[in-house]
């Protein structure tokens, strides 16, 4: 007669937890072009950090071509800072980087060092419309003013948004150019001076570029 067969241990259950939407693995991010062309960008990788994706942010300079050589770029709602920093690294002569979240903001200063730009790059912890209405001192030669915000903010915040366009058309120097990144839901064709804008699709992405000079401040 065959010895009974003992029964398998039944491996304990692994805990399942949900992951957190913050809960992404770092990654890194690079500098496409120009000077610093294949730097890292050292990236959180929280999920409310929308980094611009690498093909829209290629096309966009792509678009803006050799026109960014010599401005002040302006990384309004700037993220992981990665669009300020690809301009300084295409030519802009400074660039001013504006994020609200406070360990976002340090690590884009730590990008900022750690590609030594920190003598022509500010970076502004706070909130984006609220450093604008308080008119900052910015320089005087022509801005490269780039708007990517959350998707959402075209939606739940929109009249904000087209203000926003609105101050910068009035502010802006002479030769100056600004860039609008959304998404479908919101439409260009709302924006000032809605028939200069040149706009193209990189789906989920819209983006708008408009040349700012006195003309456009007067309409």
């Amino acid at each position: 007669m065959s010895p009974a067969k003992r029964p398998r241990a039944r491996r304990p259950k692994k805990n399942k937890t949900k992951t957190s939407p913050n809960d992404v693995p770092a990654s890194e991010l690079r500098i496409i072009g120009g000077t610093m062309r294949g730097r890292k960008l050292q990236y959180s990788g929280r999920r409310d950090t929308r980094p611009m994706k690498q093909r829209v942010r290629e096309a966009i300079f792509n678009l803006v071509g050799p026109g960014i050589k010599g401005l002040h770029a302006i990384d309004l709602f700037a993220g992981t800072g990665a669009i300020g920093l690809e301009a300084l690294s295409r030519g802009a002569a400074s660039a001013t980087l504006v994020e609200c979240h406070i360990p976002t903001a340090r690590l884009i200063q730590q990008n900022v060092d750690h590609l030594a730009v920190a003598d022509r790059t500010t970076v502004v912890t706070g909130n984006a419309f609220v450093w604008l209405r308080q008119q900052p001192a910015l320089p005087t030669i022509p801005w490269a003013v780039f708007l990517s915000p959350p998707y959402d903010f075209f939606v739940e915040r929109e009249a904000e948004m087209l203000d926003t366009v609105q101050r910068f058309l009035e502010l802006v120097p002479t030769g100056s150019m600004l860039v609008v990144e959304a998404d479908r839901r919101f439409d260009f064709e709302q924006l000032p001076h809605r028939d200069r804008w040149d706009v193209r699709s990189y789906p989920p992405a819209m983006v708008g570029i408009l040349r700012a000079g006195d003309a456009l401040r007067c309409g």
